[in-house]
């Protein structure tokens, strides 16, 4: 145990999401026992499946104690040795799969130059959403999505400490906003819970992990994975440039969808207010936080580019998920809501 304070079980978070597999179920099984107490011999990642429900549960698992915990879990787990360890693996596995997989090395100006050219017959998610998401999909969408935007820009908060001057104030620019400028209730979170309240959704925090399929836990472990290394702050602005040069357009896409079900206007307020605030951060993200970074470090120019590139491939693969659900009628969440 780290003896920093006496072991308290947190009495507040979400339960512990359901297990899918040994990785998941050893951190699991850990989280309920004290902080301190050795894990299982012999777990290890080496040839887990980068992408699957085990391990990105499992990386959830630990990622989730840096943030708002589990109910009944010893906040010392956090940074108890031993599930570091395991942590460290399951990380290398994933990041490794990502590196291969994203393509080769880039430019970042390059990167950041293709997010703002829209194939002509591109049919991601926001585009079925526009024009033929039927309401229980829009359900499913939101409900996957919670994973994330119940804690909106609190992976990107990570990175404030680790940049300087005009990249650090100018991130601290964007982040105000998007936690709502001082006004509790324009919180982008809140304004997320308020779009799922619309929706007929549960608005507790980690309410759907159980019902998300792997690709949504990969999106979301991304975010934390850059966040919680130094040595990976060029990723994060990379994927924070990412979100936000992408958002706007895809926000109008989805506003207009929800308008066109008959969605309440908490439901459609939450992406209309992203279209005209994401277009500015776009521009403050891309000008200034990227081009203040590689003012002051030129040599994470790769770095910046792989955090770009593996956004886009894993949100690619999120959406490959859900369309290929929908346009079976079926369902796309482990458990229907």
């Amino acid at each position: 145990m780290t003896g920093i304070a006496p072991s308290v079980r947190d009495r507040t978070g979400p339960a512990l999401p359901r297990s899918r597999g040994e990785l998941s179920r050893t951190v699991r099984q850990s989280l309920i026992r004290p902080a301190g107490s050795p894990l299982p011999p012999r777990v290890t990642a080496v040839h887990a499946e980068p992408y699957g429900d085990d391990l990105q549960l499992a990386l959830y698992l630990c990622y989730e104690l840096h943030y708002r915990g589990f109910a009944g879990v010893d906040p010392e787990w956090e940074w108890e040795p031993g599930l570091l360890r395991l942590r460290a693996e399951m990380e290398r596995r994933f990041l490794s799969a990502l590196r291969a997989d994203v393509g080769p090395a880039r430019r970042a100006e390059e990167a950041l130059a293709d997010l703002l050219v829209e194939p002509a017959d591109v049919d991601g998610p926001s585009h079925f959403l526009k024009d033929r998401g039927e309401l229980w999909q829009f359900r499913e969408y939101a409900a996957q999505r919670s994973l994330y935007h119940l804690k909106e820009a609190d992976p990107h908060a990570w990175v404030i400490p680790r940049l300087t001057e005009r990249a650090k104030a100018a991130m601290v620019a964007v982040e105000y906003d998007e936690f709502g400028a001082g006004r509790a209730e324009r919180v982008h979170a809140r304004l997320f819970a308020d779009l799922m309240a619309d929706l007929d959704l549960d608005t507790r925090y980690g309410r759907y992990v159980d019902t998300a399929g792997a690709e949504m836990l990969a999106s979301v472990n991304l975010m934390s994975l850059f966040g919680l290394h130094r040595a990976l702050r060029g990723a994060l602005v990379g994927h924070f440039a990412a979100v936000e040069t992408t958002s706007s357009p895809a926000s109008r896409r989805i506003a207009h969808g929800l308008r066109r079900v008959g969605a309440g206007p908490a439901a459609v307020h939450f992406y209309a207010e992203h279209v005209e605030a994401d277009a500015v951060h776009e521009q403050i993200v891309r000008r200034e936080v990227v081009g203040g970074l590689l003012e002051s470090e030129p040599d994470l120019d790769g770095d910046v580019a792989f955090g770009v590139d593996a956004t886009v491939w894993t949100e690619e693969r999120l959406g490959s998920q859900l369309l290929t659900a929908w346009r079976d009628g079926r369902t796309s969440l482990r458990t229907p809501l």
